[in-house]
């Protein structure tokens, strides 16, 4: 039984926050509810700046996506934990460099499907399926996966903000090393995680905070690691300069001009290519 999002219909549990929702209400959206909204206040209320922090990974999402579809001349993405339809989504920033470009979207949040498959699935060369994004093997498999990426060919792996939902019970080094050992060679590798210092600076200080809030909480998930555990998800992959770094010093359109914040320093990023 295929696991795309047409399949079944969405069962929405208002009860309980959403990743994606609570995601949602960092960016500005409106698809949240109002336990979303309270998780999100928390955060607010002590770290305004998680806002702009949340449009700045939207951005840095946005420059890898186009260096991959262009200089790297990638024409296939799979992107893990798709979230709810924002304002330039993956497939978009893709299909700009190069129309022909095909993205899969994986996610097992029923929210995804009931709120973003009809802009998700807006043209024939962008699909959406559910399935867990823990388990590779089930993502690579699925019958639309296999039906429009050519698995014997360079494909983009986007792991963007799902990996610090995965617990250290839950394996996440395995589970990455997995996907890397699915990726054909020339794949490549775009990745962030939420990110401690481990220094006593203000900036670890927050993020015992809000992982306090995300994985202590009701939402159950958000784990800030070191740079050496996150460096670990690239399984030894060839790093693109400048390495995993900051989100605004990786290939920014222009220059920095405000201060940087703590909230600057909770979530990194790399990409790598697979030789």
């Amino acid at each position: 039984m295929t696991r795309d999002a047409q399949q079944a219909p969405a069962v929405i549990d208002t009860s309980k926050p959403s990743v994606a929702r609570v995601y949602d209400c960092f960016l500005g959206g409106k698809d949240n509810y109002e336990v979303d909204r309270q998780v999100f206040q928390q955060v607010d209320d002590v770290a305004p700046q998680m806002k702009q922090l949340a449009r700045d990974h939207r951005n840095w999402l946005v420059r890898v996506t186009r260096f991959l579809a262009g200089e790297a001349g990638i024409d296939q993405f799979i992107d893990c934990g798709a979230g709810l339809p924002t304002a330039e989504n993956t497939h978009q920033a893709a299909q700009r460099m190069n129309p022909e470009v095909r993205v899969v979207y994986v996610d097992n949040d029923p929210v995804v499907a009931a709120h973003g498959r009809a802009l998700l699935e807006e043209n024939d060369r962008t699909h959406l399926v559910m399935a867990d994004l823990t388990k590779p093997d089930e993502v690579f498999d699925d019958p639309t996966v296999t039906r429009y990426v050519d698995l014997d060919r360079p494909i983009a792996l986007i792991q963007c903000s799902t990996i610090h939902h995965v617990s250290d019970a839950e394996k996440p080094r395995e589970i990455m090393q997995r996907y890397i050992e699915r990726l054909p060679s020339g794949s490549y590798l775009a990745l962030t995680h939420f990110y401690d210092p481990q220094d006593g600076s203000e900036a670890s200080k927050l993020a015992r905070f809000v992982e306090d809030i995300f994985a202590n909480g009701p939402m159950g998930s958000g784990y800030f690691r070191s740079h050496g555990e996150i460096e670990s998800f690239f399984g030894g992959l060839e790093m693109v300069e400048p390495g995993i770094a900051r989100l605004n010093d990786w290939w920014p359109d222009g220059p920095l001009l405000s201060a940087r914040t703590a909230e600057d320093e909770v979530l990194i990023g790399g990409v790598a290519r697979k030789p």
